[in-house]
């Protein structure tokens, strides 16, 4: 069985350490083969744990010092203060964690939507952010930029990790009328699909978010949808009837 992780990283985030892990180098098998990391998935919860242990390891900290929440899909976001049990935020349901701190590693999960690691080296504060459409048209991002700001970040960088990219993000008029009724120059997030559905470009809209919050980022251009092979995609399981699907991992740490 393959144990290498692989884990991609973006020079915007360095000296920081931080990794957007692919599914390869995890112990899981069938649906879930490799680095699953999601505890919420049907993958056996000791397999689970034995890939989050790996990952932690990676990042340089206590397999219990790998501090996630209860992603809903919201704009909340956590600020993990010194003293705050790990155990305890994890039953916290919100979208970002943002730290000073120095001995854990903040961590999201996705399987199409955005991944977003932040972090302000000169000020010492990282934040970890999962923006999905829904909570990314709800303020995620900007919640967690205010959050930083809060513990002392200044220059904060931010790079979208692995994400479901336009080619293969087709969604319904609705979905578009939402987003045109937030903002009219939202239209430039769409274009014509195949299908003559509309189809929508995630990582440009977070990456106008994040600009437009005054944050210096970049998106690393890896599509999970398209790249089996290194990516757990939430849409192309369901494409292919699928019962269930990974969760993908992307850590940071101080």
């Amino acid at each position: 069985m393959q144990t290498t992780l692989e884990i991609l990283t973006h020079p915007l985030l360095s000296p920081v350490k931080h990794g957007f892990f692919t599914r390869k180098g995890g112990a899981s098998s069938g649906l879930f083969a490799g680095l699953n990391c999601g505890r919420r998935s049907t993958d056996q919860s000791e397999i689970v744990l034995v890939n989050r242990a790996r990952v932690a390891a990676a990042m340089g900290v206590d397999a219990g010092l790998l501090a996630t929440v209860k992603q809903v899909h919201s704009a909340d976001v956590v600020t993990l203060d010194p003293g705050d049990a790990i155990d305890r935020v994890k039953e916290i349901r919100a979208d970002a964690i943002v730290t000073a701190r120095r001995d854990v590693a903040l961590a999201v999960l996705t399987a199409d939507c955005q991944p977003i690691l932040l972090a302000d080296a000169e000020a010492g504060v990282v934040g970890a952010c999962h923006a999905g459409w829904r909570g990314a048209i709800g303020g995620v991002i900007e919640a967690t930029v205010a959050a930083m700001r809060a513990q002392g970040a200044t220059h904060i960088r931010a790079v979208i990790g692995p994400t479901i990219s336009q080619a293969n993000y087709e969604v319904s008029e609705e979905f578009m009328d939402e987003f045109l009724a937030d903002d009219d120059a939202n239209d430039r997030f769409f274009a014509g699909g195949p299908a003559g559905r509309p189809m929508f470009d995630l990582p440009s809209y977070g990456l106008m978010r994040l600009r437009a919050a005054g944050v210096e980022a970049e998106w690393s251009r890896h599509c999970t949808y398209a790249d089996p092979d290194r990516f757990f995609s939430y849409r192309r399981a369901t494409h292919e009837g699928q019962a269930d699907y990974g969760r993908l991992i992307s850590a940071v740490a101080l």
